[in-house]
């Protein structure tokens, strides 16, 4: 199946709205957020969180399939505690487009240019919880490594949370590499 990537519209906060819950209902370990909170949120809430996703240097884009059905998400956003780095966060795709033949691995690849190309972050990295084997393998066959950094897991802290760099994300900050 063909699928198409595109950062969203501040006009979709419905969609997002929709896939987001969607992510929080079948993947509730793999998110910092809850399913019960996130739902409980104004349509305000969407439609500033879609407009912020849709402009800036923190961006959401969207696999859509053939017909323009939302069926994954990522997003990036500089990491507020670490200078000169953004992250990767927010992957899913919808169980009926996951495997080999899925968007993820472009959705993600997008969204590693889309950080490259809208950003001057240095380094590039991604949080993935440790009981997450799929996940910690997926992100290592796209050429993300260990760097050795743990965090405790937001919703448990009994869980750790690994950190994952994209090496060569950038030679030189003002210089992307695509």
């Amino acid at each position: 199946m063909h699928y198409v990537v595109h950062r969203i519209a501040a006009e979709e906060w419905r969609e997002f709205r929709e896939i987001t819950l969607e992510a929080l209902r079948d993947s509730p370990g793999a998110f910092n957020l809850s399913h019960a909170d996130t739902a409980a949120h104004p349509d305000a809430y969407w439609q500033q969180q879609a407009a912020a996703e849709a402009a800036g240097q923190r961006a959401t884009l969207t696999a859509r399939d053939a017909s323009g059905t939302w069926v994954g998400t990522a997003g990036i956003e500089p990491v507020p505690d670490v200078p000169d780095t953004v992250c990767v966060r927010s992957v899913y795709v919808t169980p009926a487009h996951r495997g080999a033949t899925g968007p993820a691995t472009g959705l993600v690849r997008a969204t590693i240019r889309h950080a490259q190309d809208h950003t001057d972050a240095r380094w590039l990295t991604l949080g993935v919880n440790e009981s997450n084997a799929r996940a910690l393998a997926f992100y290592r066959r796209l050429g993300f490594e260990d760097t050795g950094k743990v965090i405790p897991y937001v919703r448990n802290p009994s869980e750790k949370v690994l950190i994952l760099g994209y090496p060569g994300f950038r030679s030189d900050p003002r210089q992307p590499t695509l």
